[in-house]
């Protein structure tokens, strides 16, 4: 199994957001949600499906043009969306809470996650989040899922200044819960960067939706499958 060397039993832990502990259909209901209250408020005559439009090829492409792995701040990519939609730039104060109100209300948990993370704070392992995400909006949907409770530690791109699969935010994670590469489990939904760019720093991966690959050491059709991986007794390595 790719970047596994140790049979001595897991430290850690560490779960990516989107895709693994929030469900991504729900982002774009969320995403949805919000065009369709900034249409309103601003009076704006067009369709919903084309301000959407208008909304993800503006964010798309703000992310499209950073440099390899450096963060970009996905509040700025709001802000620009905004500005494309409404035809003028609006104060981030006014925009922002309506952006928090739709997070709140909005978006949803993977099936067993938040169930499967308090499990896992039970046991003997640090427990952690790597994400791509923003600090201030990781936190508040982790939060709102009741999982910041239960978490050792949380690792964002916004605090590294790089995304996955730089080795930096995984090294950082590694280095928060003082475990090894190899005795440590990285949840995620993307082959490239979160099993592959783990395995790439000696964390076992473990892909949950992802393609699969070279990289993968175990594969999980649900979260819970976790606690099994914990629970199995570890072959022998050479």
């Amino acid at each position: 199994m790719s970047g596994c060397e140790s049979t001595d039993g897991w430290e850690a832990v560490f779960w990516d957001i989107g895709g693994v502990i929030l469900a991504l259909d729900s982002v774009q209901r969320a995403h949805a949600e919000f065009v369709a209250r900034l249409l309103e408020h601003h009076s704006i005559e067009t369709t919903l499906e084309a301000a959407i439009d208008t909304w993800q090829t503006t964010v798309g492409e703000y992310f499209r043009e950073r440099d390899g792995t450096e963060f970009r701040a996905a509040r700025e990519a709001y802000h620009r969306g905004i500005e494309a939609i409404v035809g003028e730039e609006v104060p981030r104060d006014e925009w922002a809470p309506h952006v928090d109100d739709v997070i709140r209300s909005s978006l949803k948990p993977v099936s067993g996650a938040p169930e499967t993370i308090a499990r896992l704070a039970d046991r003997d392992v640090h427990v952690g989040v790597v994400s791509d995400i923003d600090d201030a909006e990781g936190r508040a949907i982790l939060e709102g899922f009741g999982v910041c409770e239960h978490l050792d530690s949380m690792t964002t791109s916004e605090e590294v200044g790089r995304t996955k699969p730089d080795p930096a935010i995984f090294e950082t994670a590694l280095e928060k819960a003082d475990a090894e590469p190899g005795r440590s489990l990285m949840i995620g939904d993307r082959y490239t960067h979160d099993v592959r760019g783990a395995a790439a720093v000696g964390m076992c991966g473990v892909a949950f939706g992802a393609a699969d690959g070279p990289a993968v050491s175990y594969r999980i059709d649900t979260p819970e499958e976790v606690l099994e991986i914990l629970d199995e007794e570890r072959p022998e390595t050479a």
